[in-house]
């Protein structure tokens, strides 16, 4: 039956609930309060460990309260205030008799804890997703994690049959839990100091083996005491899921630099300076209402919600959230060994013969972590920290396998993310062209991936409006609209498309090629209907107008077919090559220096970024990275691109997303690397030249 709330009138004395705690006394108190419309007095009193003396304050409060919580039992063990047995919290509990009711507060802390995290997961989506949690105690943390094993499997526990997963397996099979019941019955009638040494070096181990994932978790499972008493001292930039936080504990917990602190236990009291545990708000729930038999799941909710009780999200040292990603790079050449040893020191000596030998090798090389990247901040206060996680295929190598193998190993490295805790994977350079780009991986990762293609095209369009405006050969007005003819080569394509819809927005003229006739004529109705003020040609190839473009995109699948010929292009022109592979080689740009071939534009994370060389200035990181970097702030913790059709709305958004987030445009690069201001300024000089010898002959 659901019990009601007894009535009373101001007047009436107020309810007595006692707490009797085997903890610390220099935490007792003695107060007023008011809950659930009823004036209730409060007192705690701890034992120090002392169960006898807590069995007589049972004794004594048993005919005057009228409810009484047992705690702290586990607390005053991980203190070291007792060493004696769990069980000792019934013996305490049975000295009241039938005079009053006597509750730890088992039931309601069973759903505070599930809906603590729940909530937060609601409030902060993907908080836990692949969290490396390490759990201090015991049983009284079960409800909590198996909540959050929906989120991670990083788990790890100091209690050695947690860490086991004893209880789950044994009991799971009806017969193995009767034996292991059995076989356990004797040990539980040795006395607790003994059973406490046998268990001795399995808890030291077990311990050993948490305070080491301790150092590089990100949630913390404790109460207070147990992490004091597991002597956990580093707890920087973690999130620590706990109960009954007092406001002095916070401001310590602070003072150690703990970013979130999830409070399972309401506390309604804080304005009287009492910190109260779920133990005592079961007992004062008891007291309130006219029912002596056991609150069901039922009076529990109906009492929280007249209660008004809500979890704690605390974040004692201001709004911070650190997500963590993965990113999968792979060396585009021989020269990249140079970077990790043995390899190093192999190609300073090996003839390109033997170096030709350990290409082929190291494709078969497990994944490994190239490098941590840490320091990164965003301007929103998101940080976000990650693994580069190198495959050892070089181009060459992977594209001489099939699709199956470099999945194998990019599932390999997705694994090695999992473990880390990343909660987004990037797919980078080629591993991202291999097989149905990124779908299969996707599929099958138990991770989300992204191939960081729709930055990638952002970012080279991006780069392409910067060329044209440290050019200064175009005129580019207030608003970054580039008042010139533009061209789209492969228009109808994937990346093409995408191109096509975010040039209309800033050019006058934009020309779209493609030999897909009826999709290209689609494409300009749709780009006309979506921007009106768009001048918009078609043409079936790039030929007859290359003269005139002022910028040319080429996204085409051409893979090694002459797209364009540079030589009939206006010199100034600036390119921008999507394509992957390049549409224009290496040839091709080097016949035309008063032209200007961007392959990418590069970007520069935001804060004190740490990272191992990739080839770029300190911080400048490829565009297919920084989408990840930028998920991975913003908590997107989802399968953003993957394929080959690529969806312009993502463009625009992880565009819109990287600027909210600090990302700047640092570098423009060419198949060459990255241009300088005397390589812009030359490639200008030519390109003036050019046209003033083209008018003097006209």
């Amino acid at each position: 039956m659901t019990p009601t709330t007894a009535t009373t009138s101001p007047t009436d004395a107020p309810l007595l609930v006692v707490n009797v705690s085997l903890t610390g006394s220099e935490r007792d108190y003695d107060a007023r309060v008011t809950f659930l419309d009823r004036r209730f007095r409060i007192v705690r009193q701890g034992t120090d460990g002392d169960v006898g003396a807590a069995r007589d304050l049972v004794r004594h409060w048993a005919g005057r309260a009228d409810a009484i919580a047992v705690t702290g039992v586990r607390e005053a063990r991980a203190a070291g205030l007792y060493d004696g047995d769990l069980d000792a919290v019934e013996k305490v509990m049975a000295a009241a008799g039938d005079e009053v009711p006597v509750t730890d507060g088992h039931a309601l802390h069973d759903v505070l804890q599930e809906w603590a995290i729940r909530h937060l997961r609601t409030t902060q989506p993907g908080y836990f997703d692949n969290a490396r949690t390490v759990v201090l105690g015991g049983t009284n943390h079960d409800r909590t994690v198996r909540v959050l094993r929906e989120s991670t499997r990083n788990l790890e526990f100091a209690d050695p049959l947690l860490r086991l997963d004893l209880p789950a397996t044994l009991h799971s099979v009806p017969l193995l839990g009767i034996a292991g019941d059995a076989a356990a019955w004797p040990l539980h009638h040795l006395p607790g100091v003994v059973r406490g040494r046998l268990r001795a070096p399995g808890q030291a181990w077990s311990h050993a083996l948490a305070r080491k994932a301790a150092r590089d978790c990100d949630v913390v499972v404790a109460t207070y005491d147990e992490l004091a008493g597991f002597g956990l001292e580093d707890l920087a930039g973690k999130t620590l899921i706990t109960s009954a936080i007092s406001d002095e504990r916070l401001e310590e917990l602070a003072g150690r630099g703990v970013d979130l602190v999830l409070d399972a236990t309401p506390q309604p009291f804080v304005d009287h300076g009492v910190t109260v545990t779920s133990a005592v708000l079961a007992a004062m729930m008891h007291a309130s209402v006219a029912a002596s038999h056991a609150l069901t799941d039922d009076d529990l909710l109906d009492l929280i919600v007249a209660a008004g009780l809500e979890p704690r999200v605390l974040q004692p040292n201001g709004p911070r959230r650190k997500s963590r990603f993965a990113f999968v790079i792979h060396p585009l050449s021989q020269q990249f060994f140079q970077r990790v040893e043995p390899l190093r020191t192999i190609s300073k000596v090996a003839p390109s013969p033997v170096m030709d030998v350990v290409e082929k090798a190291v494709a078969y090389a497990p994944p490994f972590v190239y490098s941590h990247v840490t320091g990164i901040t965003s301007p929103t206060g998101a940080e976000a920290e990650g693994w580069l996680i190198s495959v050892g295929g070089t181009p060459k190598e992977l594209m001489a396998h099939s699709p199956e193998f470099t999945y194998a190993r990019l599932l390999q490295a997705a694994e090695i993310a999992r473990k880390l805790g990343a909660q987004v994977m990037g797919l980078g350079a080629f591993t991202k062209v291999v097989g149905d780009a990124g779908v299969t991986v996707a599929k099958q990762a138990p991770l989300p991936v992204t191939t960081g293609n729709s930055y990638s095209a952002s970012g080279a369009l991006w780069a392409a409006h910067e060329a044209v405006e440290r050019l200064g050969l175009l005129e580019v007005d207030e608003k970054g609209r580039i008042h010139g003819r533009v061209m789209v080569v492969g228009a109808t394509g994937a990346i093409g498309s995408v191109c096509a819809r975010l040039l209309a927005l800033a050019s006058d003229e934009l020309w779209l090629v493609s030999p897909e006739t009826a999709k290209l004529l689609a494409l300009k109705h749709e780009i006309e209907l979506e921007h009106p003020r768009a001048t918009v040609h078609v043409a079936a190839t790039p030929g007859d107008h290359l003269g005139d473009m002022d910028v040319i995109v080429t996204a085409t699948s051409g893979a090694g077919k002459r797209v364009l010929d540079i030589m009939a292009v206006k010199p100034g022109c600036v390119i921008t090559d999507v394509a992957r592979p390049l549409d224009l080689s290496a040839e091709d740009v080097a016949r035309r220096p008063d032209v200007l071939v961007v392959e990418s534009g590069e970007i520069e994370l935001p804060g004190d970024v740490h990272m191992k060389d990739i080839g770029l200035p300190p911080g400048v990181v490829y565009a297919c990275l920084a989408e990840t970097v930028v998920l991975a702030l913003e908590g997107r913790y989802e399968t953003f691109t993957v394929g080959r059709n690529i969806e312009w709305e993502k463009v625009k958004e992880i565009y819109r997303l990287g600027l909210k987030h600090g990302m700047r445009l640092a570098t423009i690069s060419g198949v060459n690397g990255v241009f300088t201001d005397e390589h812009l300024a030359r490639t200008r000089e030519l390109a003036l030249e050019a046209r003033a010898a083209a008018a003097a002959a006209g």
